[in-house]
C-alpha cells in the first residue's frame, strides 16, 4: 500500500472513530426520551438502559452516554418546572449515575467479558446486578433522605428502588446482550416468532381479560402469565426467556397502570423478578445443555469418521496379513514340491546306486559300508518327510481337513511321544475359505507341538464344529490337554502362542486363552471373508 493510500486510511479510521461518540450519545439520548414516560414506580426501564449502555459500550464513549442522560434529565427538570427538580438530578440522578458507572468500570477493569451463555456467565451477571442495584439504591435513599429528612421514605425508597431498577435491568440488559453480541440466527428468530403468535398473544390476552374481573381472578392472571416465560425459556433458552418477560412486563404495566383494570402493587413485580430470575438462569443452562449435546454429537460424528477410517484401516492390514499368509503357505507348498521332486529324487538314485553296487561291496568286504550308506539314507528320507510335512502336509491336500486332523502327522507326533490323541470333528469343511482351513490344521499342530514339547501331557483333545451362522460359516476349533499349563509369566515373542494369535488376528478371528489347571485350554472362532464372528460361539 502506497504511504498517501495508508495516510488517508488512517484519517478516515480516525474520523468514523471520532464521529461515533456524538453518534452513540444522540442514539442513547432518543432511547433515553422514548422509555422516560413508561417509568412506573415498580418498572424503571431508563435504569436498566444505562446499565446495558454502559456495560457494553467502549469505556471511551461512556462521557457522550452519561452526558446525553445528564442532557435529557435536564430537559425533563425543564419541562417538570419544578424547583425541586433540580435537586433531584443533583442528589439523585447525578450520584447514581456515577455510582453505576465507577461499579461498571471496576467490572470492566477486571477484564470480565460480556456473555449469557453459561449458568456461570449468567449468575455472575446476577450477582453484579445485585451489588450495583443495592449500592445505587442505597444511595439514591441516602439522598432523598438527606433532602427530605425522613426515615420512613428512606426504607420505602430503598425498597421501591431495588425491586424497579433490578426488574429494569432484568428485562433490557439480556436483549441488549442479544440485540448487540449474540444475536439469532435466521432459523431460531422465525421459531421464536412463530411461537411469539402462538404462545405470548393468548396468554396476554387472558392477562387482559382476567384482569378486568374481581378478585382473585387478577392475582392468578398474574401467576398464569409466568407459564410462558419458562416456556420460552425451555423451547429458546435465555434469548427467548427475556423477550417472553419483557413482553409479559408490559402487560401486567398495560393492565394495572395505563386501562386501570386492577390496583397497582410491588407483588406482581416482585413475583415478576423471581420467576424472570429463575427463567433466565433455566435458559442458560438449556442453551448449555444444547450447546455441550451438540459439542458432543460434533465429537461423535468425527469419532465415527475416525472409527470408518480405523476399520477400513483394519481391514487393509487383515487383508494384507491374510495376503501375506497366503504367500507363506504358498511358498512352503512350492518349496516343499520342490524338495520332494529334487532332494527326494536325488536320495532314491542313490539308493539305487548303492542297490547296484552291494554285490559289488559284498566281494570287497564292505557289506558293513552298503548297510551304514542305506541306513543313513533312510534317516534322510524320514526327516525329509518329517520337513515336507511341517511345510505343506501332503495329507491336507490329499485328504482334506478332517483326515488330515484325525489321521495325519498331527497323531503320528502325539502317539510318537506318547500323548494319547482324542478327536471329535463335526461339519462341512468345504464351507470354509482354504485360509481358514490352512489356519485350523496349523492351529492343531502348533498347539500339539508345544504340548510335545513344553506341557508333559497325557492326553491332548482337539474338538472342531463347523457350521452357519445367519449365512457365514463359522469355525470353532477347541484344543486342550492335560500338561502343566502356562508359567505365570507367558512370553509373546516367541512364535509359539503369540504365533497363533496373530494369525488368528489376521484372519478376522477371535482367540482365547482360558486358564485351566490343569494343561492349557484353547478356544478360536474362525470365519469366511464376509460376515461378523459371533462371540458368543466362544462362551
Amino acid at each position: 500500500m502506497a504511504p498517501h493510500m495508508y495516510h488517508r486510511a488512517m484519517l478516515s479510521k480516525s474520523f468514523l472513530t471520532a464521529c461515533l461518540g456524538p453518534v452513540l450519545g444522540l442514539a442513547y439520548l432518543l432511547a433515553w426520551l422514548a422509555l422516560w414516560p413508561t417509568a412506573q414506580p415498580f418498572w424503571m426501564l431508563p435504569y436498566g438502559l444505562r446499565f446495558g449502555a454502559l456495560l457494553l459500550a467502549p469505556m471511551r464513549y461512556w462521557g457522550w452516554l452519561l452526558g446525553a442522560e445528564c442532557v435529557a434529565s435536564f430537559g425533563i427538570v425543564m419541562n417538570q418546572g419544578a424547583p425541586a427538580g433540580w435537586n433531584g438530578l443533583l442528589f439523585g440522578e447525578l450520584p447514581d449515575m456515577l455510582v453505576m458507572a465507577g461499579g461498571l468500570w471496576l467490572v470492566r477493569r477486571f477484564g470480565w467479558q460480556v456473555t449469557l451463555n453459561t449458568p456461570q456467565q449468567m449468575a455472575r451477571l446476577l450477582l453484579i446486578v445485585l451489588v450495583l442495584v443495592g449500592a445505587t439504591a442505597i444511595t439514591d435513599a441516602t439522598a432523598l433522605t438527606t433532602l427530605h429528612r425522613g426515615g420512613d421514605q428512606m426504607l420505602r425508597t430503598l425498597g421501591e428502588q431495588l425491586l424497579s431498577h433490578y426488574l429494569a435491568i432484568l428485562l433490557l440488559v439480556p436483549l441488549t446482550v442479544m440485540l448487540l453480541r449474540d444475536r439469532l440466527d435466521r432459523g431460531a428468530l422465525i421459531s421464536l416468532l412463530i411461537d411469539g403468535v402462538l404462545v405470548m398473544l393468548p396468554s396476554m390476552a387472558i392477562l387482559l381479560l382476567l384482569s378486568r374481573q374481581a378478585a382473585p381472578e387478577p392475582q392468578f392472571a398474574r401467576v398464569l402469565s409466568l407459564a410462558p416465560i419458562l416456556y420460552f425459556a425451555f423451547r429458546h433458552g435465555w434469548r427467548g426467556a427475556s423477550l417472553a418477560m419483557l413482553v409479559t412486563s408490559v402487560g401486567i404495566t398495560l393492565a394495572e397502570h395505563h386501562l386501570g383494570y386492577a390496583p397497582s402493587t410491588a407483588s406482581a413485580y416482585l413475583l415478576l423478578a423471581v420467576a424472570g430470575t429463575g427463567a433466565i438462569m433455566l435458559g442458560s443452562a438449556t442453551d448449555a445443555l444444547r450447546e455441550s449435546s451438540a459439542y458432543v454429537a460434533e465429537q461423535n460424528a468425527y469419532m465415527g469418521a475416525v472409527n470408518y477410517h480405523l476399520d477400513q484401516l483394519t481391514g487393509q492390514l487383515r487383508n494384507a496379513a491374510r495376503g501375506n499368509l497366503r504367500a507363506d503357505e504358498n511358498q512352503r507348498r512350492h518349496l516343499a514340491a520342490e524338495l520332494h521332486d529334487e532332494l527326494g529324487q536325488n536320495i532314491t538314485a542313490i539308493q539305487t546306486h548303492v542297490k547296484l553296487a552291494e554285490a559289488r561291496l559284498r566281494q570287497a568286504g564292505l557289506e558293513d559300508i552298503s548297510s551304514s550308506i542305506n541306513t543313513i539314507l533312510g534317516h534322510m528320507r524320514r526327516a525329509l518327510h518329517r520337513l515336507l510335512d511341517d511345510l505343506r502336509p501332503a495329507v491336507l491336500d490329499e485328504f482334506g481337513l478332517m483326515r488330515a486332523l484325525d489321521e495325519g502327522p498331527i497323531r503320528d507326533l502325539l502317539t510318537t511321544a506318547g500323548i494319547a490323541y482324542h478327536t471329535d470333528l463335526y461339519g462341512d469343511p468345504r464351507q470354509l475359505d482354504e485360509d481358514i482351513r490352512t489356519a485350523i490344521y496349523r492351529l492343531a499342530q502348533e498347539s500339539a507341538t508345544n504340548a510335545v514339547k513344553h506341557s508333559g501331557a497325557t492326553e491332548f483333545r482337539l474338538r472342531l464344529r463347523i457350521g452357519k451362522r445367519q449365512g457365514v460359516a463359522l469355525a470353532l476349533l477347541d484344543l486342550r490337554d492335560n500338561g502343566t499349563g502356562l508359567p505365570a509369566r507367558v512370553p509373546r515373542g516367541g512364535r509359539g502362542l503369540q504365533g497363533m494369535r496373530d494369525r488368528v488376528t489376521s484372519l478376522g478371528g477371535d482367540f482365547r486363552l482360558h486358564p485351566q489347571q490343569p494343561g492349557v485350554h484353547l478356544r478360536i472362532l474362525l470365519r469366511n471373508s464376509t460376515g461378523g464372528a459371533d462371540p458368543s460361539a466362544l462362551a
